[in-house]
């Protein structure tokens, strides 16, 4: 593994691991990690209202990571490159293992859902990989479905879920888990949501905090 240098003097010592964890957008994602796992904890004892809250604010401190990484005019390259590596490793947790425990809990663990549990993960895994190598494809459009979308779409499907049976549902999300992650992958181009796109999301990301909160109590 090759390693990597501090700017202007590539003999210098690398900064340590805590200190980068104290730069500002990695604090951001760090954040949207904590949601992340909130929303795994209560998928697993069953609070799926919650999780879904959970799962809606990590997409939301994953959009304002690169937000404010844009707007840090002294932030150094070797900064950049760490939060670059910290942004997907969370985006995996969030957007790929997260859906596939919430599938797997949904359904009570049975076996035939861990197939489309690991599709999910896998898919978003690739995903993110072939954008740290290839980045965008094309000035504001991506190859293949943004991962971030896998939870944006799933907080709104479970909205479904207080009408139908929990069978039925099942069936639902794990469709649902399946397309998105064939979505991931696919040789199509998919916009890069930005501007005012970001005033959607908070909205979305409000509003949806509401909806589930209310169904907590």
């Amino acid at each position: 593994m090759s390693s990597v240098k501090t700017d202007n003097n590539p003999s210098s010592t690398p900064p340590s691991i805590l200190s980068l964890a104290f730069d500002l957008p990695n604090i951001c994602s760090l954040f949207g990690l904590f949601s992340a796992l909130l929303a795994l904890y209560f998928a697993l004892i069953g609070i799926y209202p919650a999780a879904m809250i959970g799962l809606i604010w990590a997409v939301f401190f994953d959009w304002n990571d690169g937000k404010i990484a844009r707007k840090m005019k002294n932030r150094t390259a070797v900064q950049g490159e760490v939060g670059g590596q910290v942004d997907s490793l969370i985006d995996i947790v969030s957007f790929g293992i997260c859906p596939a425990i919430i599938l797997l809990s949904y359904g009570n663990y049975n076996p035939w859902l861990l197939p489309g549990a690991f599709i999910i993960v896998a898919a978003c895994v690739l995903r993110l990989s072939y954008f740290n190598v290839f980045g965008l494809d094309g000035k504001s459009t991506y190859q293949g479905l943004a991962s971030d979308n896998n939870a944006i779409i799933l907080v709104f499907i479970f909205l479904l879920e207080s009408f139908i049976t929990t069978t039925t549902f099942t069936v639902v999300l794990y469709i649902t888990i399946l397309l998105l992650a064939a979505f991931n992958v696919a040789p199509i181009r998919t916009p890069k949501l930005s501007g005012r796109w970001y005033y959607v999301l908070a909205l979305y990301t409000l509003v949806i905090t509401v909806i589930y909160g209310r169904l907590l109590f």
